[in-house]
């Protein structure tokens, strides 16, 4: 049976924020795939319920990533379902803007929601992953899986991105040590880097903006990718995956010497316009 599949008559729930589009959803989908049962949130509740009704998910519930309380809320619904087996922190936002640029709202938003969000989940998750592993009339479920949704710029410098990058290298970083720290609870932590991916974050980014065209210099990948490689980690030991793992080969290089290969910047922009006005043709 492949890896991260749900054993037949092992039925086991799994919570997706932010999965009412996008990755998110495709992520849904996937888990269902592997026989999970999919409670869809997103902070837009007629979305999530939406998404919910048209995949066939079970349960789609509002909730807002920043609300550690109402996470755990989220999770005990998924338990009336079955066991949690997986929780996905894929809830995320971008502001292609300087950090100078940026308003107090929008700095607020990025690190309330690209690294708290990532934090409560995980925490509630393991919270939970820990509760059934200790429940003496339970079903001797124990560890699960948890997936974070990083990005390439968490490996690297990304101009016009800067907090945004930030707040990715946070969650990778994260998501590397609670590996480590709950080997012992047979909790696998695994993370997922794409390079730009086909969602309405990227397409409302300015189309001339310097962080659009850097995007669009590289592999534009389709949500659909994301969710399989992240999800084709559950059940294994892998901690993350680089998607395409050239261009994280890259992002690393830069970071170690970022002021020689910055200077290719205007060259990747320029091949990235490119791209990008080809693809607003299309």
């Amino acid at each position: 049976m492949a890896k991260g599949v749900v054993k037949p008559g092992k039925a086991r729930s799994a919570v997706v924020t932010g999965g009412a589009r996008g990755i998110g959803r495709a992520i849904a989908l996937e888990l269902m795939g592997r026989g999970y049962q999919v409670v869809v949130t997103d902070l837009d509740e007629d979305a999530a319920k939406a998404t919910a009704a048209e995949i066939g998910a079970p349960l789609g519930l509002g909730l807002d990533v920043r609300d550690a309380h109402a996470t755990r809320g989220v999770v005990e619904e998924a338990r009336i379902l079955a066991p949690l087996g997986a929780f996905v922190c894929n809830a995320g936002v971008a502001f292609d803007e300087t950090l100078q640029d940026l308003t107090d709202d929008q700095i607020h938003a990025l690190v309330d929601v690209n690294i708290l969000g990532v934090v409560w989940g995980s925490r509630v998750a393991t919270e939970v992953f820990r509760e059934q592993a200790a429940s003496k009339g339970g079903d001797g479920v124990k560890g699960g899986d948890i997936g974070i949704v990083a990005s390439l710029s968490a490996h690297g410098p990304v101009p016009g991105l800067s907090l945004y990058a930030a707040t990715k290298a946070a969650a990778l970083s994260l998501a590397t040590s609670l590996s480590v720290e709950l080997k012992k609870d047979k909790i696998r932590v695994h993370a997922v880097c794409p390079d730009g991916v086909d969602t309405k974050m990227v397409a409302d980014m300015k189309q001339d903006g310097e962080a659009r065209e850097l995007i669009g210099s590289g592999t534009f990948l389709q949500p659909v990718q994301v969710a399989h490689a992240l999800v084709g980690m559950f059940g294994t030991k892998r901690v993350y995956r680089t998607l395409p793992a050239s261009r994280g080969v890259i992002m690393r290089v830069a970071s170690v010497a970022p002021g020689p290969l910055m200077r290719a910047e205007p060259l990747l922009r320029r091949a990235g316009r490119r791209k990008v006005k080809k693809l607003a043709k299309s």
